[in-house]
């Protein structure tokens, strides 16, 4: 059966973020660009993309429902069902999984006993597995509501969830302090940061992301060569080798494949 016109938010719910809406859209010269801060916005208030925010955008910007449902339904940044305070994103893309981020996804589902995409009963974190963090070299990487989490393990991650659905204060690895999902949301519509201090504490990339952009600059400071994890340098230290220095070659290969 075709469904019913979606219902409308309560009026002075509507007109608050019809106020909003207004700001957004000013910025574009195109009221159909505001579209995607538009979904942050309604998302920023009920937590995931409903039929009513659908609606809304619609009417505000003058579109068809289908249209803004293609939109909302292409990215995975907006819900399309009620989610928690915490959305926490495993990646198990190759490096990650490799690192370990498969068996953090697997034994996150287990300790939260909820599946990709879902929510626990207290409604305070959704698990999700994720494609790629853009962070592998802190790999296995997990975000918290886009925030980063890096380097971490099976019993890490649960410590990070357990401490979320308590109520306890997590700091991100890198970036600001932790909000809600929905004042999340509201960041990402375009509006600021009204937390003093959060803004300044954004953090860039780490040491490992930036080596690639000191040997462009021509640095040649050493360069640390890290045993694979788990193991010892068998040297018994941190080998050092200069970035600038060529490396010797093997010698030529023998028919037989020996060096």
């Amino acid at each position: 059966m075709p469904q019913l016109p979606a219902p409308d938010f309560p009026a002075e719910v509507r007109a608050r973020l019809q106020k909003d809406a207004e700001e957004v859209i000013a910025r574009y010269p195109d009221s159909r660009s505001a579209l995607l801060p538009l979904l942050h916005l309604v998302q920023s208030e009920e937590g995931h993309v409903s039929r009513t925010g659908i609606r809304f955008c619609a009417e505000v910007l003058d579109l068809t429902t289908a249209e803004v449902s293609a939109v909302a339904t292409f990215y995975t940044m907006y819900r399309r069902k009620p989610s928690g305070d915490y959305q926490v994103g495993v990646c198990t893309n190759t490096l990650c999984a490799v690192m370990g981020g498969d068996a953090i996804f697997e034994a996150l589902q287990e300790h939260l006993r909820v599946g990709n995409n879902e929510t626990t009963e207290d409604g305070k974190v959704t698990l999700e597995h994720i494609e790629c963090n853009a962070a592998c070299d802190f790999a296995p990487v997990v975000m918290v509501n886009w925030e980063f989490f890096d380097n971490q393990t099976v019993e890490s991650a649960k410590q990070l969830v357990d401490e979320l659905r308590a109520g306890r204060s997590v700091e991100p690895t890198r970036g600001a302090p932790l909000c809600t999902y929905k004042e999340t949301a509201r960041i990402l519509a375009g509006f600021p940061d009204p937390r003093p201090g959060a803004v300044e504490a954004s953090g860039g990339a780490g040491p490992a992301s930036l080596v690639g952009l000191r040997l462009a600059k021509g640095e040649t400071a050493p360069a640390k060569v890290v045993p694979p994890r788990g193991e010892t340098d068998p040297a018994g230290g941190d080998e050092q080798t200069s970035a600038s220095e060529p490396q010797q070659s093997a010698g030529p290969a023998t028919e037989d494949g020996e060096r």
